[in-house]
C-alpha cells in the first residue's frame, strides 16, 4: 500500500484510505461511510487502476454515481492517476454529452468506466456496452443515488455484471436502503465508517439558528447577509423550486448569486461552479443533491435555508466551510414546525445551537439567549479567509478594507474589472452595478449602482454607507 500512495505522491494516507486500501487491494469487499473531501475517491481508484489488466480489452471496472458533478470529478481524479498506467482507456459516461462520441470510444475498448444510472442504462440498450468482464464494481455516494429514486436503475446495472466480483459501497451516510442494497449486492463486507467528527471539524464552525417564520424567512436571510457579509456563501434549499425562487429574489435585490440545481444544464451547472469559485459569485443557491461534491477554498458562510430532514444532512452541509484550519458560520433559519428537527440535530451534536430572533416588524435579528458566538458573525466573512484568499488577491486582498461587502479584495484582485470608482465602464447598468467595487465600498446605493453615476455599488468612501438607497 505504501509504495502505491507513494508512486501518487501521498505521504500520510487520510483515514479512509489508511483503512479501505489494504482491504481492497487484498480483493474483498468493502462497504464504507465516509463523506465527501475524505479521500475516498482515491480509495477506490487505486485498487482498480492496480488491477486493471491492460491485455483485456473490454470494461473490467464501473464506477456508478448520481451526478455528472461527481462523475465529472472521479474522472479528472482517474485520468490523472492513469497517467500512470500508459495505454489504461478510460470512459466518462453522463447526460450532456455527446452519445456518438461515447460509442466511438466504447468501440475502441474501455477499460475503467465512470458514470451515471441513466447514461449507462442507455449505453447497455443501445448494447453498446457490455458489462459481462467487469470484474470490479464501485457505488460511490450510494445514499444520494437512493435518495434521487436510482434503486432500480442501479439494480439492473448489478444485475449485468457477473457475481464473481469486487464490489465496493461509499455513502455518506447508512440509512436501511443503502444498507439492504449492500446486504444484496456484497459477499460478507469489510465495514468500514469514517466518523463525521473527523471528517468535518465542527470546532472551526459557529453554530447559529434564527427564529423566524416561513413568511419572514427570506426577509430574515437578506438580514443576516447584510449583518455577516460574507464573502463566499452557500444557501441549501430543500427543492429545486426554492432554490430557484430564492435565488431570483435574490438577484432581484443586487446579489451576485446563482442557483445549482438538477433541473440546469451540463454548461450551465458547470459555468456556475467556475463563477462560484473565482469568486464571480457570492452567493451560491443549492440543493442538497446538487452540492454534493463542492469542495471550494473560502467558503465562510453556511446558510440553510431550509432546515434538513436527515440530521447528517446537517453536518455535510455545514461541513462545506471551516475547511483547511479556517473559521467559518453555519446559519439555520427555523420556523415553528421546524423546531422537532433543530432538537434532533442537537441532540446529535449534543450541545445547544444559540439561537437569535428575526422580528419582521423592525427587520432586525435581535440577540436571544446565548447570541455571543453570532456576535462575530461578521468577522468570520470580514476576516477569516483574509490570509487565505490575499494570494489570489493581490495586496489588495479580502483584509485590504474590511468595509463593504465584496469591494475589497474583488478591487485589489480584480485588474481591470472594476477602477477605484468602482464602475465597470459600460456595464454601470445592471443588477450589480457592473463586476467591478470599489475598493472600499459596500452596498451604497442600489440608485447609484444602476445609473452608474457614481458606480459600483457603494461610494469610494465606503463601509456600507448610506444602506440600501445610498
Amino acid at each position: 500500500m505504501n509504495e502505491i500512495l507513494k508512486k501518487q505522491g501521498i505521504g500520510v494516507p487520510t483515514p479512509v484510505q489508511e483503512q479501505a486500501l489494504p482491504v481492497l487491494l487484498a480483493g474483498e469487499d468493502v462497504i464504507a461511510q465516509a463523506q465527501t473531501g475524505t479521500g475516498k475517491t482515491l480509495a477506490f481508484l487505486l485498487p482498480i487502476i492496480e488491477k486493471i489488466d491492460l491485455r483485456k480489452n473490454h470494461p473490467q471496472a464501473l464506477v456508478i454515481l448520481p451526478t455528472r458533478e461527481l462523475a465529472i470529478q472521479v474522472t479528472a481524479e482517474a485520468r490523472k492517476l492513469a497517467a500512470a498506467k500508459p495505454g489504461l482507456q478510460l470512459l466518462a459516461a453522463y447526460g450532456g454529452q455527446d452519445v456518438e462520441r461515447q460509442l466511438r470510444k466504447l468501440e475502441g475498448g474501455s477499460h475503467l468506466v465512470i458514470g451515471t444510472p441513466g447514461r449507462l442504462l442507455d449505453h447497455m440498450r443501445r448494447e453498446s456496452l457490455s458489462l459481462g468482464g467487469v470484474n470490479m464494481l464501485v457505488l460511490d455516494e450510494a445514499d444520494q443515488m437512493l435518495h434521487m429514486g436510482f434503486l432500480q436503475e442501479v439494480e439492473a446495472i448489478i444485475r449485468s455484471i457477473p457475481r464473481r466480483r469486487q464490489s465496493m459501497l461509499f455513502s455518506a451516510t447508512m440509512p436501511d436502503g443503502v444498507r439492504r442494497l449492500a446486504k444484496n449486492m456484497m459477499n460478507s463486507p469489510r465495514d468500514i465508517r469514517i466518523s463525521s467528527d473527523s471528517d468535518i471539524p465542527l470546532d472551526n464552525i459557529r453554530q447559529l439558528a434564527i427564529e423566524c417564520t416561513d413568511r419572514s424567512k427570506q426577509d430574515a436571510l437578506v438580514s443576516m447577509i447584510e449583518r455577516d457579509r460574507p464573502y463566499l456563501a452557500v444557501i441549501f434549499c430543500r427543492t429545486k423550486r426554492r432554490a430557484k425562487t430564492l435565488n431570483e429574489a435574490l438577484q432581484e435585490k443586487g446579489y451576485a448569486s446563482d442557483e445549482l440545481h438538477g433541473d440546469l444544464s451540463q454548461a450551465k451547472r458547470e459555468q456556475v461552479m467556475r463563477s462560484f469559485r473565482s469568486a464571480k459569485l457570492q452567493l451560491l443557491v443549492a440543493t442538497d443533491v446538487a452540492a454534493r461534491g463542492i469542495d471550494v477554498e473560502g467558503v465562510t458562510h453556511v446558510y440553510n435555508y431550509d432546515i434538513p430532514q436527515e440530521v447528517e444532512y446537517y453536518v455535510h452541509r455545514i461541513g462545506r466551510t471551516g475547511r483547511a484550519g479556517g473559521k467559518g458560520l453555519a446559519v439555520t433559519f427555523v420556523a415553528p414546525k421546524d423546531l422537532p428537527e433543530l432538537r434532533d440535530i442537537e441532540r446529535f451534536l449534543g450541545l445547544r445551537i444559540p439561537r437569535q430572533r428575526y422580528e419582521a416588524s423592525t427587520g432586525l435579528v435581535e440577540k436571544a439567549g446565548t447570541a455571543s458566538q453570532a456576535g462575530q458573525a461578521g468577522e468570520t466573512g470580514r476576516g477569516a479567509r483574509a490570509e487565505s484568499r490575499q494570494g489570489k488577491g493581490g495586496s489588495g486582498g479580502r483584509s485590504a478594507k474590511p468595509g463593504g461587502r465584496r469591494g475589497a479584495g474583488r478591487q485589489g484582485a480584480g485588474a481591470g474589472r472594476g477602477s477605484g470608482t468602482g464602475a465597470n465602464g459600460s456595464r454601470s447598468g445592471g443588477k450589480r452595478g457592473g463586476e467591478g467595487r470599489p475598493s472600499a465600498g459596500g452596498r451604497g446605493g442600489r440608485q447609484d449602482s444602476r445609473g452608474g453615476s457614481k458606480g459600483g455599488r457603494g461610494s469610494s468612501s465606503g463601509g456600507r454607507g448610506g444602506g440600501r438607497r445610498g
